[in-house]
């Protein structure tokens, strides 16, 4: 028997579809039947690779006797916070109020007024009776103070973070400022394992980004260093799909050793990029490597025949987390017959398992030269013998029960995924990556866009649900991607157009920021501004920086200075709180220390572009043309009888040049 989620086009919510429990989406209909019975609301929020939630529901909202409970006094609601991340972040934000640490799944229950008065994340059964009982107990016998503590939430969720937490701005030297933010994170470093010095391990990968751009102003080698382990640590490690590529999303440990095995579009979108920019300062073959193996696990297992991609796998297989992943050291002896015991040495399998039940997370815990000083190996001979091992492997993993597939496709994490390969583009010159990349935001045209307005996801067909902030900062920035690795003007175009309608349909002029939801989207109890950083980067630091990039790009100044006093305004954050403010950190030194426009004219154009962007110049901003441009940056720029470059700063050029190693020298003057 299934309820009416049957309908949804959530992967999450079609999970709940067959539970006793009577859950409504949220909507009109749930939110009518909670004050027309005057019932409290539960609302039960999620996503549909997340370990936890696939607990709850198995010991809870699969029991009947539990579901009677929740139907008799309760008016049940599932959102995938994927879909609804407006309604997670208001009822996020009041759990943590309460005093209760984050997570999913996260429950809350309401008043029939929407106000949040109680909740919490997981609960096992018992507890979770015991709650249901005596909120409904409360609300009969106490509903004035529950009102009251709600009304106070209430409040507190109106509070804006940005009346909060700006200050005025007064200017500093930029290397002092820098030099903090690096002593900041520098302290909470594991300079053992990589990464910082906490467990669970996320990797962050905006932390890194603004550390490698940190070292490239700097010179401090300890920085680059620190950014380097903790790459290749990650890539030793479980946390990384030794046999099939890509990341899972955090590791529970501090080695990086046992991850949470679900792995995220998000993540490795990010991961793309910081590989692609470390390999382009190091050249190191194992980053170009797991860049290349993430990009195949992308195209085997999380891209659709229309080039859209996917959102996540879980981490359970046949109700056993990390089953799909793990190996016997007897399986290794029948697949891999003479190599099995040097797979065995370099990825660290135990005979008894180095992980649970007797199974092993395949992970490296020696560098290649040590393996190879241990086991005397060819390191030319060892190359074939491990890609020999691991093609098996995969194959004989691809015939298991796989790990559940998230098969929505959601349009901020797609154009993060764009700007990830734009990222490997340019480091690789590999064309392959630019064909997903442009297939990609073709998919994004063609099922998620209506003129310039974006709808949040697609799954079969497009959702209800118009696009959030996070979908049009990342699609914007996408476009702009797109544009500075093929100079088509079609990409730039679009992202102005876009840029226009969000500055319309997001910003509060009152404040300065934008909001998370739209003018005219559905009115909830709060209307919130994203500004601190998680693993993915707030959606107020993306578009500030769009606001910076385009407003150089197209001669906007209004759009620099809106950019420009965003940043500044939350600059004590930034040094004072780097790690919550990472993506910020990167907007701010591109503000102060100001970008390099790079016009590239002539039939060469195209060569040119992929020479200089092969090298690691983060504070730079291309431009290109074979004959003529509109853009302003380009308009008086003339190719002089050969394909040239000009290197300027705020319109004001250096000599033009003919190769990119002149090119080279003259943005590296620009570093001071």
């Amino acid at each position: 028997m299934s309820n009416r989620l049957i309908h949804s086009t959530s992967p999450y919510l079609l999970q709940h579809a067959h539970n006793p429990v009577d859950w409504f989406e949220w909507g009109k209909e749930a939110l009518e039947k909670a004050h027309k019975e005057d019932k409290p609301i539960l609302v039960s929020i999620g996503y549909s690779s997340c370990h936890w939630c696939h607990v709850m529901e198995r010991e809870s909202f699969e029991n009947q006797d539990i579901a009677s409970v929740m139907n008799e006094h309760f008016v049940c609601i599932k959102v995938d916070r994927e879909e609804r991340p407006d309604i997670d972040q208001i009822y996020m934000d009041a759990v943590q109020a309460m005093g209760v640490n984050g997570g999913w799944p996260l429950n809350v229950f309401l008043t029939p007024g929407q106000k949040p008065f109680f909740g919490g994340t997981y609960f096992s059964p018992a507890a979770w009776v015991q709650i249901l009982t005596n909120i409904n107990r409360a609300f009969i016998g106490n509903r004035k103070e529950i009102e009251s503590t709600a009304e106070e939430l209430r409040v507190h969720l109106l509070r804006s973070d940005v009346e909060r937490f700006r200050q005025n701005y007064t200017d500093t030297n930029l290397l002092q400022d820098i030099e903090g933010i690096y002593q900041k994170l520098a302290a909470r470093f594991d300079t053992h394992w990589g990464g910082m010095d906490r467990a669970p391990k996320f990797i962050m990968p905006s932390v890194w980004q603004w550390l490698l751009r940190y070292y490239y102003i700097s010179h401090d080698e300890k920085a680059l260093e620190q950014v380097l382990l903790t790459l290749r640590k990650v890539g030793m490690g479980g946390i990384y799909d030794q046999i099939g590529g890509g990341f899972a999303r955090y590791s529970v440990d501090g080695e990086w050793f046992a991850p949470h095995f679900e792995k995220m579009l998000y993540d490795n979108a990010q991961l793309l990029s910081l590989y692609s920019e470390a390999y382009s300062i190091t050249g190191d073959e194992e980053f170009k490597t797991i860049v290349y193996e993430t990009f195949t696990w992308l195209q085997r297992e999380m891209t659709s025949a229309a080039g859209g991609f996917y959102s996540a796998l879980d981490a359970d297989s046949e109700g056993v987390e990390g089953k799909y992943y793990c190996w016997t050291s007897d399986e290794l002896k029948t697949l891999l017959k003479e190599n099995a015991t040097l797979i065995a040495s370099y990825y660290s399998v135990a005979p008894h398992g180095n992980w649970e039940h007797g199974n092993n997370i395949l992970t490296r815990l020696k560098t290649d030269d040590e393996f190879f000083a241990k086991e005397k190996v060819d390191a030319a001979q060892w190359k074939n013998i491990l890609q020999q091992s691991k093609d098996i492997l995969l194959r004989e993993r691809e015939k298991r029960i796989k790990p559940g597939l998230d098969d929505k496709i959601i349009t901020a994490w797609n154009a993060m995924m764009i700007v990830g390969l734009t990222d490997a583009y340019r480091a690789f010159a590999d064309k392959q990556f630019l064909n997903a990349a442009v297939k990609n935001m073709q998919f994004l045209e063609n099922e998620l866009m209506e003129g310039t307005k974006l709808y949040r996801s697609f799954k079969g067909h497009r959702s209800t649900v118009e696009g959030f902030l996070d979908d049009y900062a990342y699609v914007i920035q996408a476009y702009s991607r797109l544009y500075e690795v093929t100079f088509n003007e079609y990409w730039i175009n679009r992202a102005a157009m876009l840029l226009e309608f969000t500055l319309e349909k997001f910003f509060d002029p009152a404040e300065g920021y934008f909001f998370y939801t739209g003018h005219d989207a559905e009115g909830l109890i709060a209307r919130k501004k994203e500004i601190f950083d998680n693993v993915i980067p707030s959606s107020n630091a993306i578009m500030a920086h769009n606001l910076l990039q385009l407003g150089i790009t197209l001669d906007r100044d209004d759009w620099k200075e809106r950019a420009n006093a965003m940043t500044t305004s939350f600059s004590h954050l930034v040094k004072g709180e780097p790690n919550y403010m990472s993506y910020w950190a990167i907007v701010y030194t591109a503000i102060k220390k100001g970008m390099a426009e790079v016009a590239i004219v002539g039939n060469e154009h195209q060569a040119l572009r992929k020479d200089i962007q092969q090298h690691f110049y983060p504070f730079a901003l291309y431009f290109g043309t074979k004959e003529s441009s509109t853009l302003p940056l380009l308009a008086d720029k003339t190719a002089n009888g050969k394909s040239t470059v000009y290197v300027c700063r705020n319109k004001t050029c250096q000599l033009p040049v003919h190769t990119a190693e002149e090119a080279g020298e003259q943005i590296e003057k620009l570093k001071a």
